[in-house]
């Protein structure tokens, strides 16, 4: 039996990275997949074919999340053509890393919007839906920069920090409606972001985590699946850490 059989979830920023690993993962299970990119047609093109040969119905929207509108504008897209909205992936973000003295004004800006902004944008727009449903999950992805900090990553770890305590206060306006948030805070996660940076700046990383290795957008994904299904009904206003032991 397929976890999310049925479901339809709204992923944000899935066409590579920790995003597509949940997008196809999600499919696996069953899940209809609307899933939003930002510049690359071809990548969403060829992501909404790999999970459609998954057997889901699956579209791709090019969307602005730390724009309120769009976010709106997105929403009653998904609803018009899949139905309904089950489960929101707050995914999208972007790093604009620095040492506070040389960060400008506009990198905080663009960060907080696209990381944190969005965040808002997409939970209240598909709150109503999930509010007349009397059922939902929200699941945002949040870092582990975010519940310790990071040199040259001040914009970064506030955004990431603003999202644990967006996602705590949600849980708790929206759980007697039988509405879940919780917050996933991957670690070192090997992407392809993270194959810019060299194997002896890897290899610093991985020596330094419990686990001896990188994680993988899978061990995400299979997080946010868990927490996503009915094995996660009594779940709601959590930090999953998915850091192979960084933070204990």
């Amino acid at each position: 039996m397929k976890l999310l059989e049925g479901k339809t979830a709204i992923i944000t920023g899935a066409t590579r990275g920790i995003g597509k690993g949940i997008a196809l993962t999600f499919a696996r299970q069953g899940a209809n997949v609307a899933f939003t990119y930002s510049s690359s047609d071809e990548a969403a093109i060829a992501l909404e074919n790999e999970l459609t040969a998954l057997g889901v119905k699956a579209k791709s929207y090019k969307s602005n999340a730390a724009d309120f509108n769009e976010a709106q504008h997105l929403t009653d897209q998904v609803l018009a053509f899949f139905g309904t909205v089950d489960i929101l992936i707050n995914n999208a973000g972007i790093t604009k890393d620095n040492l506070l003295m040389r960060m400008s004004e506009s990198d905080f800006d663009q960060v907080m919007d696209v990381n944190l902004k969005s965040v808002f944008n997409m939970t209240k727009a598909v709150q109503k839906t999930m509010l007349k449903n009397r059922n939902g999950v929200i699941i945002n992805m949040s870092s582990v920069v975010g519940v310790k900090g990071n040199a040259g990553q001040a914009n970064y770890a506030a955004s990431k920090a603003g999202i644990i305590g967006f996602s705590k206060s949600v849980a708790l306006e929206l759980g007697s409606r039988n509405i879940r948030c919780n917050v996933v805070a991957p670690g070192f996660i090997e992407t392809e972001m993270t194959e810019k940076l060299g194997e002896e700046v890897v290899k610093g990383w991985t020596d330094a985590i419990p686990l001896k290795r990188g994680g993988t957008p899978d061990d995400i994904a299979n997080t946010c699946v868990f927490l996503a299904s009915d094995m996660a009904t009594y779940i709601t206003g959590q930090v999953i850490n998915v850091d192979g032991g960084m933070l204990t």
